[in-house]
C-alpha cells in the first residue's frame, strides 16, 4: 500500500504474522518492510528487481531514510547504480551486531525456534568482541580469531562448530533481510569433527554401582528421617512422615530409572505431565512441543518403568508434572543431587545426558534393529543413530567372514 510515511505512521505499523510493505508518497522508490516476525525496515527500489535495505526504524530517523533514498535515487539516475551497490558504500545508520542481535535477529528466532535462552547464551558469552562492530565490517577473520582463541583454551571441535553455528544462523539472516550482501562466514570452513564419536555408556560394573548408590542414597534418607522423628518425638513435637515403607524418598531414583529404560532427554523428563503417561497402554508420550524436533512420539514403558512410576505416582502429590519442584512445578535442575550421586557410585565422565547413550547402547547390544532405535530416541536422521553401530553384536564379524 502507499501511505506518506510520518513518525505516528511508522509507529502504528503493527505485526500480522505476514510480511508487508508500506511504500512513501513523499520519496518514490522508499518504503518500509514490516517481516513476519515484526523487524521493520527502510528499503529503497530504483528499478525492476533492485532494491537495497538502508536501516532499521529506530536507528534510523526517517528523515535520514529519505535523505539516503533520495541520493540513492539520484545515484541510480545518473550512474544507473547507486555508488553504494558499485563502491560497496554502506549507509553509517547500519546496526551493529549487538543491536541487530537484540532488535532484529532474536524476536524472530524467538517465534521460531525452541531453546532461545540457550542461544542467547552462546551468542552473549562468546562473541562479545565483535558485538559493537557494524554488521558489515564483521569479517572472517575476525570470526577465525575468535575460534582459534577457542581451541587453543582447549574446546573441543565439536563445542567450536557449535557456538559458531549459533553467529553463522545470525548473518544467515542479515543476509536474506538484506542487512549486509554477504556471509563473512562462507570461506570459514567447519572444524573436522568425528562424526560417530566415543559413546559413553555404563558397563556392567558401573551399573550395578549406580544402582546401589541410589539405594544408599534412600537408606540414608530414611534413618536421618527416623532419628529427626526421635528428636521430635522426645520433645513433643509433631512428626514428619515416615520413609520406611515407601519405595522412593524423593524423585532421583525414580527420575533416573525412567531415564535408564526410555533413553528421554533430560528436558522431555522434566516437562513430562500425568496425562501423557497411559499405564492401560503402556506408553509416554513425549509431545511435540517438549522435544528437539518438534515431533511427538510415543515411548513403550517395560517393566521397570512401569512399575517404578505407578509406585512414584502415588507418591508425587497432586502436581501435573510427573517429577515437579517442591513448589509443584516444572523441575528445572538437578546437577547437584546428580554430582553427588556419581561422586558416590564412583562413576566418573558420565552425564545425564549419557543415560541416553546408554539406553541406546544397551538396545544395539541387544540386537535391536537402527531404525527401532533412532524411533525410540526420537531422531530425525537415522545419521545420529549411527554412532551405536558399532556395538551391534558380531555384525562387522559376520560381514568379513562372508568373503
Amino acid at each position: 500500500m502507499k501511505e506518506k510515511l510520518t513518525a505516528k505512521l511508522l509507529a502504528s505499523l503493527q505485526i500480522t504474522g505476514q510480511e508487508y510493505e508500506v511504500h512513501d508518497t513523499t520519496v518514490g522508490g522508499l518504503f518500509v518492510r514490516v517481516t513476519a516476525a515484526g523487524a521493520k525496515s527502510y528499503v529503497v527500489t530504483w528499478a525492476r528487481g533492485r532494491k537495497k535495505t538502508l536501516g532499521r526504524i529506530g536507528i534510523l530517523t526517517l528523515e535520514q531514510a529519505r535523505a539516503e533514498a533520495t541520493q540513492y535515487l539520484a545515484e541510480a539516475r545518473t550512474l544507473g547504480e547507486p555508488l553504494a551497490v558499485t563502491q560497496g558504500r554502506k549507509g553509517a545508520t547500519l546496526p551493529s551486531l549487538r543491536e541487530f542481535i537484540d532488535d532484529i535477529y532474536m524476536p524472530w528466532f524467538k517465534t521460531h525456534h525452541k531453546g532461545h535462552e540457550k542461544t542467547l547464551h552462546t551468542l552473549d558469552h562468546n562473541f562479545e568482541a565483535i558485538m559493537p562492530q557494524r554488521l558489515d565490517a564483521i569479517t572472517g577473520r575476525d570470526l577465525d580469531q575468535i575460534r582459534t582463541g577457542w581451541m587453543q583454551s582447549g574446546n573441543k571441535p565439536s563445542t567450536v562448530n557449535r557456538k559458531m553455528g549459533s553467529i553463522s544462523g545470525v548473518f544467515s539472516r542479515a543476509v536474506e533481510w538484506e542487512y549486509i550482501d554477504a556471509h563473512p562466514m562462507d570461506r570459514l570452513k567447519a572444524l573436522k569433527v568425528d562424526s560417530m564419536g566415543l559413546v559413553r555408556y555404563l558397563d556392567a560394573e558401573e551399573t550395578k554401582r549406580l544402582r546401589e548408590a541410589l539405594d544408599a542414597r534412600q537408606d540414608e534418607a530414611r534413618v536421618e528421617r527416623e532419628s529427626a522423628n526421635k528428636w521430635r518425638a522426645d520433645r513433643g513435637k509433631e512428626l514428619m512422615p515416615s520413609l520406611l515403607q515407601v519405595p522412593f524418598t524423593d524423585h532421583l531414583k525414580p527420575m533416573v530409572l525412567v531415564s535408564l529404560n526410555t533413553g528421554m532427554r533430560r528436558g522431555e523428563l522434566f516437562d513430562l505431565k500425568w496425562s501423557a503417561v497411559n499405564f492401560h497402554t503402556k506408553t509416554i508420550t513425549a509431545a511435540g512441543a517438549t522435544t528437539k524436533t518438534s515431533d511427538t512420539r510415543h515411548i513403550p514403558m517395560n517393566r521397570e518403568t512401569l512399575r517404578v512410576l505407578e509406585d512414584w505416582k502415588k507418591l508425587a502429590g497432586k502436581s501435573r508434572y510427573v517429577f515437579p519442584s517442591q513448589e509443584g512445578g516444572r523441575l528445572e535442575d538437578v546437577k547437584s543431587a546428580w554430582l553427588r550421586l556419581l561422586e558416590r557410585a564412583e562413576i566418573e565422565g558420565f552425564r545425564w545426558h549419557d543415560m541416553r547413550h546408554d539406553f541406546a547402547s544397551r538396545l544395539v547390544m541387544a540386537g535391536v534393529p537402527l531404525n527401532t532405535v533412532r524411533d525410540l530416541l526420537g531422531h530425525a536422521d537415522i545419521k545420529m543413530t549411527l554412532r551405536y553401530a558399532h556395538l551391534a553384536p558380531g555384525t562387522k564379524a559376520a560381514a568379513v567372514e562372508l568373503i
